[in-house]
């Protein structure tokens, strides 16, 4: 098992299909501000790849709230040549646990394939788990207008007719007010980690993903960020002008438009990566369900490199 830091030492032969633990991604966090990615790399024998796990360590600051610390973020369980294995995802995970220590202050896991995967594994690594929301939509069955309400496809319907667009971004001025507004939208959003432009950009121009806008007489009322990994699309980053702009439906016309491209691209899936936590009243999660969505319960793991404080959240979020 190693543990990489820089891309110019991975190994041949990773794995690429898994975006959110290929050599691609680990190149675009290592080129963007605020983040360095780390690679577990597991090997047979032989010195075949048997596995891979990418995590992402952040610097998070601001000044109100006032607050500067680390913390490790990783999406699934990594890539493996075969089916997922629960002792060598344990494994990956551990050395990478370790190898981050008390540099960072807290490793948050999310998006594993399934709600009880690597569960023992976790445990004893000294995780625990937070109950979180998870939704997706099909593609591949019903279109997506076969799965909104009648309703929803009038609110869209009259939205268009007043004139309100998405694009995919394709100039320097449409990425500046892209990223404008979502940094605006999440600035009172500290748990909320915006990546810095660069990492946009390569999303966009290195092909795993795209960038939409939503504008009504010139104006950015909406944009959303999409990665594409395997045969499934990720809503990953959103925000939108709904109060500023209620009449025009920003929100509704970018959910829409993401889903649709998906659609027309040919995904199986388009999962929403955020939807939050299981509250009984959660409003963005009402909102997303009612494009015909999918609600599953989930797991969000996490660990605190503090050890008494761990511990305490651990009892806190027992399960």
């Amino acid at each position: 098992m190693k543990i990489y830091a820089h891309s110019e030492d991975l190994p041949p032969g990773l794995l690429e299909e898994n975006f959110f633990h290929s050599p691609t991604l680990f190149t675009m966090l290592e080129q963007t501000p605020r983040q360095s990615p780390r690679m577990a790399v597991a090997t047979d024998s032989e010195g075949n790849i048997v596995g891979q796990m990418l995590a992402s360590v952040r610097w998070r600051h601001s000044l109100l709230p006032p607050y500067l610390y680390r913390h490790c973020r990783i999406y699934g369980e990594g890539a493996y040549p075969g089916a997922s294995d629960n002792e060598l995802f344990g494994q990956m995970l551990g050395a990478l646990t370790d190898r981050l220590g008390h540099g960072v202050l807290y490793t948050e896991l999310s998006h594993l394939s399934q709600k009880m995967f690597g569960y023992r594994e976790l445990r004893q690594l000294d995780y625990f788990p937070v109950r979180w929301m998870s939704i997706h939509n099909s593609l591949h069955s019903r279109t997506p207008e076969e799965r909104i309400s009648e309703r929803m496809q009038q609110t869209i319907d009259q939205a268009y007719e007043r004139g309100v667009e998405t694009c995919e971004v394709e100039t320097d001025e449409e990425f500046k007010a892209f990223s404008k507004l979502l940094r605006k939208h999440n600035i009172l959003k500290p748990k909320r980690f915006i990546p810095a432009d660069e990492f946009f950009m390569k999303l966009r121009d290195d092909g795993h993903g795209r960038l939409f806008i939503t504008r009504h007489k010139g104006h950015v009322i909406g944009c959303s960020a999409c990665a594409y990994s395997r045969h499934n699309c990720y809503l990953w980053y959103s925000a939108f002008l709904r109060k500023s702009f209620v009449l025009y439906h920003p929100a509704e016309l970018t959910i829409w438009h993401a889903i649709k491209d998906a659609h027309q691209r040919g995904y199986d899936h388009i999962f929403f990566m955020d939807v939050g936590l299981p509250y009984r009243r959660n409003r963005f999660r009402d909102f997303i369900l009612r494009f015909g969505g999918k609600p599953t319960s989930a797991f969000r793991w996490f660990h605190c490199s503090i050890h008494w404080l761990n511990h305490l959240l651990s009892w806190l979020y027992h399960d």
